[in-house]
């Protein structure tokens, strides 16, 4: 039992602490009716830590945060100059995520090709590591996400103008150009900084399931971050549960708890509704 304590006590801990931001944040993207740019700009830092790989850095090496990070921010501006609304736009924005997304995994393959270890660091890259997950990593994460978490409440009329009442924000003459590529940029830090533990898939799933349960069950922000945070807890807990008592990879693990979660939480407001 102490080993078993041993093993999943950081993981347990990285599931708890991080996916909150992730939660809030999924709330943006919702509302926004950007589903998939969250699974686009975590390829694209995918992509990041696939060429910092290549240069012969290891992924846990700042080079390669660096890297990442990097590309995440120009996946940002990419999607800052695309958002609707900007002049002479005849593109929807969604198929030039879906566009980002493609050529960004595209480009993770034809990368890792040239490396010996290329399948394992593509299977990296999708499911992550949270089992081997660091103490070190998981603090400075939790850190990171702290302060990006202050900055949205310092800001956080004009983050929710963007998402709720865009029109009034032009009409008091905000740069919401601006603050599109501030919020963008932002998650973009998250993502890559989640993306080398948990994977692309878990991001994903962390983002959008959680607010997306939440959107069923409530109406005000403070009860649907409750409602969220309390399905995104629920699913990691099962999740790790699952994969240590199964002995199934953890991220894929957590992230069918969560498409497990999604189909209980539509079942029971369908029975609700009637």
């Amino acid at each position: 039992m102490s080993d078993a304590f041993e093993i999943m006590k950081w993981p347990f801990v990285a599931c708890l602490l991080l996916p909150g931001l992730l939660v809030y944040m999924g709330l943006h993207i919702v509302r926004r009716e950007i589903i998939f740019v969250d699974l686009a700009l975590a390829q694209v830092a995918a992509l990041g830590i696939c060429m910092a790989i290549l240069l012969g850095y290891d992924a846990h090496d700042w080079q390669t945060m660096a890297c990442s990070g990097g590309f995440t921010l120009a996946g940002a501006a990419i999607l800052t100059l695309t958002r609707p609304g900007r002049k002479g736009g005849q593109v929807p924005q969604e198929a030039l995520i879906g566009i980002v997304y493609v050529v960004a995994a595209a480009g993770s393959f034809l990368l890792l090709s040239r490396s010996p270890e290329g399948n394992e660091e593509l299977r990296r890259t999708l499911v992550g590591e949270i089992l081997l997950v660091q103490p070190g990593e998981v603090l400075r994460t939790f850190a990171l996400f702290t302060a990006i978490g202050i900055l949205h409440f310092v800001f956080r009329r004009q983050f929710w103008l963007l998402a709720f009442d865009p029109e009034k924000g032009r009409e008091e003459g905000r740069r919401l150009w601006m603050w599109d590529f501030l919020f963008y940029a932002l998650f973009g830090i998250v993502v890559t900084s989640f993306v080398r533990m948990g994977g692309v898939l878990l991001v994903f799933s962390y983002l959008i399931i959680p607010a997306v349960c939440a959107n069923i069950f409530a109406t005000t922000l403070r009860t649907r971050l409750a409602v969220g945070w309390g399905v995104a807890t629920v699913s990691s807990v099962a999740g790790l549960y699952a994969s240590y008592r199964l002995d199934l990879p953890t991220g894929a693990a957590i992230v069918c708890a969560l498409g497990l979660a999604l189909l209980l939480t539509s079942t029971v407001r369908i029975f609700h509704h009637k």
